[in-house]
């Protein structure tokens, strides 16, 4: 990834310790290592985590703008997510794709995976963007 376009993590995501891995054209890709303080009571992994991850690499995905000093911010319309399995691993790997969209809404997908490739969670979404930012 072109060290031009990494931004400072936001205070929820340095928060649980997300980290961006790569961001171009449509696609974000973001990392979340499974430390205890993101568990639940049960010992797997919350949902909210998974949520947050398919949340931002979906919203970075549809944020790109090819120019480091232009931003475009999002925000949420609907987030939609499917819980398939647990991790075997201890790092979650969320990847977002835009799929369509026009000047003020886009659509995205996403995918949450260990490092062992296990399909974690899947998820899809509605966002807009912010205008004069």
């Amino acid at each position: 990834m072109d060290d031009r376009f990494c931004e400072e993590p936001y205070a929820w995501q340095a928060h649980i310790g997300m980290v961006m891995r790569d961001w171009s054209e449509g696609f974000a890709r973001f990392e979340l290592p499974l430390a205890p303080f993101i568990l639940n009571r049960h010992g797997n992994p919350h949902g909210g985590a998974h949520a947050s991850l398919l949340d931002t690499a979906m919203g970075y995905a549809g944020c790109w703008t090819g120019d480091p000093e232009r931003r475009q911010m999002c925000l949420t319309l609907s987030l939609n997510v499917q819980y398939l399995s647990r991790p075997r691993g201890e790092v979650f790997i969320a990847t977002g794709r835009r799929t369509g969209g026009g000047k003020s809404t886009f659509f995205a997908e996403g995918v949450v995976e260990d490092e062992t490739g296990e399909v974690i969670a899947k998820g899809t979404g509605v966002f807009r963007y912010r205008r004069g930012e």
